[in-house]
């Protein structure tokens, strides 16, 4: 494979899809990293995989600190050189973020397309991305990771510089001497800051459009699923509401939050909302962008934190979830912990030790049903609370508090007086709290 001087920024790095694409993947075990660097490797080969390359090989260096010019090294990088040429690898892709200076001097070495941990994940999302909503906010996220960037990725800006900008007097900038090289990245930035505002405008009407979606919903109970990406996510949402949901063994299957209702015991139900995995070092430009799809999550009653009790670092995909949810601002909300596919875990050893640091969680299997009638129990006694009785008072022009009380109570006595009904119920106490702070004109005269 051989690339003319700067063909590669032009031709390689406008398309930063993987797909079929072999691939060599690098990475860096650093003394004072925060993560174990062979799983991480692991899990760079899993999202390689998701998003359609080939590995054909894997380095893994051990260092002090990264080097400022090649990350890895120099002599480092030659092999890479090498491993890529005997290999044919059309890219390299590293488990870190690296910056566009390295990029370009690996990508020279090397002679093929390179990108790093951050390019990776949202090139999933952009391919995954299948409603106009997803599309806007991985495009957003795309530009404002790579924005920063240009004047290090794309070299062909400075190659087309004027005859007065390649000379002497054009480096000191005498009159005339600009050339349409800088004009052109000032161009460039530009049309990107542009495209950035009118997107994170379209994105806040949608955001707008949600919150109000997700506040209709409020005298229903809602719950939303989270958890680390391929811990099970959509197929217990398909378990407990039959929604079709697409499920496949592979990191960020779906992108698109889905809410259905979910039926539980004793005529209760919820509003149950399927969201996008998280995952661990997970782009901060991508949290926010699809701030607007984790929006059920962010106004949820319940959250159901899916933890896959099969993987080897459960406990810290765990952690990373937790970190996430923490940034959205979701760290005090009411919180069930679900052991998934414990049916099949292998190491009996690591889910007692995971039982102990989660004493409250419940373990499951959504895809044999092991666990569920638990879980639905629990749940269903969080959506009624302890029974009572009562006796409500209110308007019969309020049709949706009737409507509320007919579907949550059951009804003992209606008396009629004019315009108002006064009620004797049987229903739960948390039904009514909400019935309070829904309905603040109804009245509730006793409460046993």
């Amino acid at each position: 494979m051989a690339f003319e001087a700067g063909q590669l920024e032009t031709d390689q790095r406008d398309n930063l899809s993987v797909e079929l694409e072999r691939a060599i993947l690098v990475g860096v075990d650093l003394r004072d990293a925060d993560h174990d660097a062979i799983e991480s490797l692991h899990e760079l080969q899993a999202l390689a995989e998701s998003a359609g390359a080939i590995v054909v090989d894997v380095m893994l260096q051990r260092r002090e600190h990264v080097d400022a010019k090649y990350y890895i090294g120099r002599g480092k990088v030659q092999e890479l050189a090498a491993r890529a040429k005997e290999r044919d690898a059309e890219v390299v892709i590293f488990d870190d973020d690296l910056s566009p200076g390295q990029l370009r001097e690996i990508e020279a070495s090397c002679q093929c397309k390179v990108i790093d941990r951050s390019e990776l994940i949202l090139d999933i999302f952009a391919s995954r991305a299948r409603t106009h909503e997803a599309r806007l906010q991985v495009e957003l996220a795309q530009l404002e990771y790579t924005a920063p960037r240009l004047r290090g990725m794309w070299t062909h800006l400075e190659r087309i510089a004027g005859a007065g900008g390649a000379t002497g007097a054009g480096v000191v900038g005498g009159i005339g001497t600009r050339g349409p090289g800088e004009r052109q990245i000032e161009i460039d930035r530009r049309i990107v800051a542009r495209r950035v505002a009118r997107l994170r405008h379209q994105i806040a009407q949608i955001d707008r459009r949600k919150v109000r979606q997700v506040r209709a919903r409020h005298e229903h109970f809602n719950a939303s699923i989270v958890g680390y990406t391929n811990a099970g996510k959509s197929t217990l949402m398909n378990a407990l509401t039959d929604a079709g949901v697409t499920t496949e063994d592979r990191l960020f299957a779906t992108l698109d939050t889905k809410t259905r209702r979910w039926n539980l015991d004793g005529g209760n139900y919820a509003l149950l909302s399927d969201t996008v995995g998280f995952i661990r070092r997970l782009p901060h430009h991508l949290v926010a962008s699809f701030r607007a799809t984790l929006e059920e999550a962010i106004h949820a009653d319940l959250l159901l934190h899916m933890v896959d009790a099969s993987s080897p670092v459960a406990w810290e995909q765990y952690q990373a979830v937790t970190a996430v949810l923490k940034e959205l601002g979701c760290a005090g909300h009411k919180t069930l912990v679900l052991l998934n596919k414990i049916d099949a875990a292998q190491d009996e050893a690591a889910v007692q030790v995971l039982r102990h640091r989660l004493p409250d969680a419940i373990p499951l299997s959504a895809k044999t049903g092991a666990g569920l009638p638990g879980l639905i129990e629990e749940v269903r006694q969080l959506v009624a609370g302890p029974p009572c009785r009562a006796t409500i008072r209110l308007s019969t022009t309020d049709g949706r508090a009737m409507a509320f009380l007919e579907q949550h109570a059951e009804i003992l006595r209606r008396q009629y007086d004019g315009r108002v009904v006064e009620m004797d119920i049987i229903t739960g106490s948390t039904i009514l709290t909400r019935l309070r702070q829904n309905y603040p004109s109804s009245q509730i005269l006793q409460c046993a």
